[in-house]
């Protein structure tokens, strides 16, 4: 007995521990079948599952499941990485809850403290993945800090060091004062904010007057090296080598003249601080200036600025303002639109700082990652994204990798008393370099010190597709040569250059191919106001408590039903309501099919015929559905698959072979719905897995073990083209008949007479049985002259009259053709402009001019009906 309501909590539980239990989802090379590999994008150890999460993790499933129904070994490597700020951030915090300061500790004691963190919290947001179906293989899970792929990054540093891709040197970098490390160009996030500019005098040397600045930064007027006008600035010509005297701390300083200054920006003197700002670091070089660098690491002001030591830097700026104001140096205060750098992970704001840092050159390992994503080798969905990755490639500047923190891979760099540097896998091996290389026999492993930075995070996970398989330590390993490349990626088009075009820079480098071969790019889930959701806004809901609610295939199908590659997904609670809907739907469907009682039998012919119409509307979806995936338009082909199921199946197909009001089914008719039931489940169980195991086990005697999850996926058979089509009309003819009823408040239990006016009458006996039920109808006739008292309509060439009582306004009848003929005739010219387009009859698809070609016959012949009536109406 099937349950009435579908329990999705309870259905999920017991079929996850079932796949899990029978190791469903594991994977081993099988050189008999054809590998199918996707690599996790890798989520923090820190993160929580996020409504991002479940759209690019929910894709990946059906991917995979797809690929595991279709005969392949398919292989979803999970894992987590290890986010060296974000979590050495977290750590810090619960220390200081325990009353212990970082400083106060060793590296080792601090390692172990994260490390314990990691092992109680970093698991977290797997475990919530498999709630939403995710079907990993688990026992493959990788964690980007554990041993093996730990020497994977250590190797490749001393391998691109020693190729000499990667170098030492004081450069400006971005700098998180919060977080107190340096960052790469990418993880700055530039805003838009409102700021304020400061016009400020400095006094002239000779006491002559004064020349003013506009500035934003006032708190480094401290580290002011020169002020500088353009030489073509009649305003300033003469004053061109004297000097001025910082407000404040009197320090002498030049004016200099170079074309880098705009005439039109404030007041066309700007100051010069090298130590603050990339653009005046490259100025400084030119003109040899001073680098005075007043900031801590923590963006507190340190000696060098004389005033306000120790004191942070905004409110340095507003104690500077008040006493520029105080002193009568600040001229005026204008609001400015502005953009400032922010830190991508602890989101505090950026200052530029002269830094001692580690360096990777990127222009060579661009290159072949570039040409294989514009020749389509590495293909990107949608294409739209290869301009923003080829904007990136072509003006990619040096990767800054080293990051001043403990939690990540320590640097593979050693150093001797005198600052020689020699870079190697370990002390070991250090010292035996130091010996060789500089005969220093005498030289011990205490001599050397280990660089204490670490690594870039996306340091690591640009190896992941090749690192998870253990092929950076052995390339030459079974795994690596059977799973590699991978062969799809999905992931979000915000981390296509952090993440994606370094993973091909890497695959290039280490294999010389390209490490997957699609990538599927999601779009931003927002909610119904176009706004990102977030925390601060609190308009992101709890995945796990949709889950709860609506079941996790009524939410997996529900944000799919409107999430197009690349575009944002707008995101509404009815999507999920609307997904288990579906659920509910097939549910009852299953239930009306196993609730009838069964006669022996053979089944009836309109019973027969509308299996065969159904299987091949069936076989038109599933060429239809692997056309959209190899599009990757994997939303279009869930809908593709729901309305074959919500209209067709269940509208359609089951209110034809229900039988009366507790009436029997013949055997055979059931045997033939539920073999068609089988099918629809195993087409749509990448997308909505556990129902779809539940009925599909529910359907008949499966074997030990037996899963829906490596049952064949569905392949198209023939489709009969007049078949499909002559229901098409059968379908239309009920749709009018009932629409008849409606607008004439007619009782849906009243039955009526319909007559038909065709040249071809013979073509509706096959069919006649099903009009009959489906429509309601007494009787079925064939009439040589039109009918005038009657409800008329046309279906392609035909037309059908529905006799009604003397009531018929002719007036009001002839409205209603003149209406429909003016709407046929206005479309009968947009199919025609559609023919009549070069482009669109040589690029789209055969079938699809044939289904233009189609329907402006049956326009045509609409018309001429409709003609024929009215010039009878008069």
């Amino acid at each position: 007995m099937i349950d009435k309501n579908y329990a999705p909590q309870e259905i999920e539980q017991k079929w996850y521990a079932y796949w899990l239990e029978n190791k469903v989802f594991a994977s081993k090379p099988n050189p008999a079948k054809e590998a199918y590999s996707i690599v996790i994008p890798p989520p923090n150890v820190t993160g929580v599952l996020h409504m991002g999460h479940m759209l690019n993790n929910t894709i990946q499933d059906v991917l995979i499941r797809k690929a595991r129904m279709e005969g392949k070994e398919a292989c979803w490597v999970p894992g987590t990485d290890h986010a060296s700020i974000a979590t050495e951030a977290k750590v810090v915090a619960m220390l200081k809850e325990k009353g212990i300061e970082k400083k106060d500790i060793t590296r080792e004691e601090f390692l172990k403290h994260a490390f314990e963190w990691k092992d109680k919290y970093g698991g977290i947001i797997l475990d919530q993945l498999k709630k939403l179906g995710a079907s990993c293989d688990w026992d493959r899970t990788r964690f980007t800090m554990e041993p093996s792929l730990y020497e994977a990054v250590i190797d490749t540093f001393v391998r691109l060091y020693n190729k000499g891709l990667i170098y030492r040197g004081v450069r400006m970098v971005n700098w998180d004062p919060q977080g107190k490390t340096a960052l790469s160009d990418e993880e700055v996030i530039y805003k838009d904010v409102q700021a304020k500019l400061y016009h400020i005098q400095y006094p002239l040397v000779d006491g002559s007057g004064f020349v003013t600045i506009a500035t934003t930064r006032p708190e480094t007027i401290m580290a002011d090296a020169a002020i500088c006008v353009n030489p073509g600035d009649e305003r300033y010509v003469h004053l061109h080598g004297k000097k001025v005297r910082i407000p404040l701390i009197d320090r002498e300083i030049s004016i200099i003249p170079d074309e880098y200054v705009t005439l039109d920006f404030g007041t066309g003197c700007l100051k010069v601080t090298p130590a603050h700002d990339l653009n005046d670091y490259e100025l400084g070089l030119k003109h040899k200036l001073p680098v005075i660098d007043i900031l801590n690491d923590d963006g507190t002001l340190n000696e060098k600025a004389i005033l306000f030591v120790g004191v942070d830097r905004f409110e340095a700026r507003k104690r500077i303002v008040k006493q520029l104001t105080e002193e009568g140096y600040l001229v005026k205060t204008d609001e400015y639109k502005s953009t400032v750098g922010t830190s991508e992970r602890t989101g505090a704001v950026i200052e530029p700082k002269l830094s001692l840092q580690w360096f990777m050159k990127m222009e060579e390992l661009a290159k072949p990652a570039l040409d294989n994503v514009m020749n389509d080798n590495i293909q990107l969905h949608p294409a739209k994204f290869k301009n923003t990755y080829r904007s990136w490639m072509e003006n990619v500047r040096d990767w800054c990798i080293s990051r001043q923190l403990w939690w990540g891979q320590q640097i593979p760099a050693f150093y001797m008393e005198d600052g020689t540097v020699i870079v190697a896998k370990g002390k070991k091996e250090a010292l035996r370099i130091a010996r060789d290389k500089y005969q220093l026999f005498a030289l011990v492993e205490d001599d050397l010190t280990q660089d204490p930075d670490v690594l870039d995070t996306w340091f690591s996970s640009w190896l992941w597709p090749i690192s998870v398989f253990d092929g950076i330590e052995n390339p030459d390993n079974e795994e690596i040569n059977y799973y590699y490349p991978t062969n799809d990626l999905v992931t979000g088009p915000d981390i296509l250059f952090f993440w994606v075009a370094r993973m091909i820079m890497a695959g290039y480098e280490w294999r010389d191919e390209l490490p997957f071969k699609n990538v599927y790019l999601t779009g931003i889930v927002r909610d119904k106001q176009g706004r990102k959701m977030s925390k601060s806004l609190g308009n992101s809901p709890d995945p796990l408590e949709l889950i709860a609610r609506f079941g996790a295939d009524g939410v997996r199908s529900g944000l799919l039903f409107s999430a197009p590659a690349g575009n944002d997904l707008l995101f509404d609670e009815k999507l999920c309501e609307q997904g288990r809907n579906f659920s509910n739907k097939i549910w009852n469907a299953f239930r009306l099919l196993k609730g009838l009682e069964v006669v022996p039998g053979a089944s009836l012919p309109e019973h027969t015929l509308a299996t065969a119409w159904f299987e091949s509307k069936l076989s038109q979806t599933i060429i239809d559905v692997q056309d959209h995936f190899s599009k990757f338009r994997i939303s279009d082909a869930l809908l593709s698959i729901y309305n074959l199921v919500w209209d067709d199946f269940c509208g359609k197909y089951l209110e034809i072979i229900k039988p009366a009001y507790q009436s029997p089914i013949h055997a055979d008719t059931l045997h033939a719905a539920l073999g068609l039931f089988d099918s629809l489940m195993r087409l749509m169980h990448p997308y909505m897995p556990f129902i779809t195991e539940e009925i599909w086990q529910s359907i008949a005697p499966r074997s030990e073990k037996g899963t829906i999850c490596t049952a064949e996926y569905p392949t198209a058979g023939k489709v009969d083209e007049a078949l499909v089509a002559q229901f098409d009309v059968v379908f239309e003819v009920v749709t009018k008949v009932r629409e008849i009823r409606n607008s004439k408040q007619l009782s849906p239990k009243l039955a009526l007479p319909l007559c038909i006016k065709s040249e071809q009458p013979v073509a509706f006996a096959a069919v006649e049985a099903i009009m009959l039920k489906l429509a309601n109808l007494e009787s079925i006739s064939f009439i040589a002259a039109p009918i005038t008292d009657a409800q008329t309509f046309v279906v392609k060439s035909d037309q059908f009259f529905v006799p009604m009582a003397n009531d018929e306004d002719p007036a009001e009848l002839k409205a209603e053709s003149e209406k429909e003929l003016a709407y046929l005739v206005g479309f009968k010219k947009s199919v025609e402009a559609k023919l009549a387009n070069e482009k669109f009859v040589q690029n789209a698809k055969a079938d699809l001019v044939e289904r233009e070609r189609q329907k402006l016959s049956d326009t045509e012949n609409k018309i001429k009906s409709l003609q024929e009536l009215l010039g009878r109406l008069g």
